[in-house]
């Protein structure tokens, strides 16, 4: 397994071209429309908001994922396409459309996203001239252009990409995200994009697909909120020539994990007004559910995230949310950990150099580990600090 590389995308694997351009949905300079093309069939799997409201094109690109296969996405930033009415389907509709006529494939082929301001209509006028302009632009070198558009609060782009050496070949892996605010399990306001050159039939991809994503995407968290317009996509088209099975499939997995975790950390690290990224670790609980809700009941708090920003040794928070979990704990088995460094154990606090570790604390990833003590399950959690910033950005986001 080669290294991960941050340099580029979806356009890593075989047999992938991608553009983005601008449309006239955003300001004048900023990319808002994305293309995603596989110069053949591939298989197709994805993930979806939990959120019981959900956007347009997240109900048109259940029903391609459902249909196992597909040929291209096309996504638009700036707009959410959410809470339109039947105007947003038929503009979902028509975005895929589009694509597919230029592509020879059925709309229910292409896979539609949207992200951005909610209970807006899409500016058809301006996608139905951004998708010829954005064909036009296709390419399989440098995707950064759509990586940028995509984006919307985030401050930089996301992408990764790895290749893999299976037993039956070698195969790649590339992705490009999205995802600053409205960050939580389930999903978040985020987007994601991969591409594979394996020979993956649809059931196994979903499989893996959604075994990864609940140990990365859904372990994030910057604010708790869940939005309307989340997904996760991948495309695995087999240019490479190589078929995956058995050991291979584990291999592909184990990349997939490294590639979504990798991408996952980025958008925690871009949360809205966000100075460091810290993560929760939960040990010794009896069942990883009972693990994954102490640690999200962590991540989540906001007297803890507050005191992270501050470099505020304040331990109490940390168990205090553990008890507030839902989660039956013992205290007196307790251990937490922040930084390396043991602040309580058993019931009762442990001195420590307090200036030391509040040092400790303004480093740009924190550690935190809870240790329950009943069981052998564990789970992790990846959130940010909250900050003034992420204030000013959502009480101004329309105006």
């Amino acid at each position: 397994m080669s290294e991960l590389n941050e340099q580029r995308g979806v356009n890593f694997p075989k047999g992938f071209r991608s553009a983005g351009v601008y449309c006239g949905i955003k300001k004048p300079g900023l990319l808002d429309l994305a293309l995603i093309v596989s110069d053949r069939e591939a298989s197709v799997a994805g993930t979806f908001t939990q959120n019981r409201v959900q956007a347009a094109p997240v109900r048109w690109s259940k029903r391609v994922v459902a249909g196992g296969r597909a040929r291209a996405i096309i996504a638009n930033s700036g707009n959410a396409n959410c809470l339109t009415g039947e105007q947003g389907e038929r503009d979902a509709q028509r975005m895929a459309t589009m694509v597919a006529e230029r592509l020879g494939c059925p709309p229910e082929q292409v896979i539609v996203a949207s992200t951005g301001v909610t209970g807006v209509p899409l500016p058809m006028n301006a996608i139905e001239a951004g998708i010829p302009a954005a064909f036009a632009r296709l390419s399989d070198g440098d995707d950064r252009t759509t990586a940028d558009a995509i984006l919307t609060t985030d401050t930089f782009p996301k992408r990764a990409c790895l290749e893999l050496e299976t037993p039956d070949g070698i195969v790649r892996i590339g992705a490009i995200a999205k995802g600053a605010g409205m960050i939580a399990p389930n999903m978040a306001t985020m987007l994601a994009f991969i591409t594979s050159d394996a020979h993956i039939e649809p059931a196994p991809l979903q499989a893996c697909l959604t075994e990864v994503v609940q140990q990365t995407f859904n372990c994030i968290t910057v604010d708790g909120d869940t939005s309307t317009n989340d997904m996760v996509i991948l495309l695995a088209n087999g240019a490479s020539g190589t078929t995956l099975r058995g050991h291979s499939l584990e291999r592909f997995q184990q990349g997939l994990y490294q590639v979504c975790a990798y991408l996952a950390k980025r958008i925690v690290r871009d949360g809205e007004g966000a100075t460091r990224l810290f993560e929760v670790r939960v040990e010794g609980a009896r069942s990883p559910q009972e693990a994954r809700q102490v640690a999200r009941t962590i991540a989540e708090s906001l007297l803890v995230k507050t005191a992270l920003h501050g470099g505020d040794p304040n331990w109490g928070r940390i168990i205090a949310a553990a008890g507030r979990s839902g989660v039956p704990i013992e205290p007196n088995r307790m251990r937490l950990t922040m930084q390396e460094v043991v602040v309580f154990e058993h019931g009762q606090p442990i001195p420590f150099d307090e200036p030391s570790l509040a040092q400790k604390l303004q480093a740009e990833e924190v550690l935190l580990v809870l240790e329950l003590g009943q069981g052998e399950a564990s789970a992790r959690f990846w959130s940010c600090d909250l900050t003034a910033e992420y204030v000013k950005i959502n009480s101004a986001y329309r105006t």
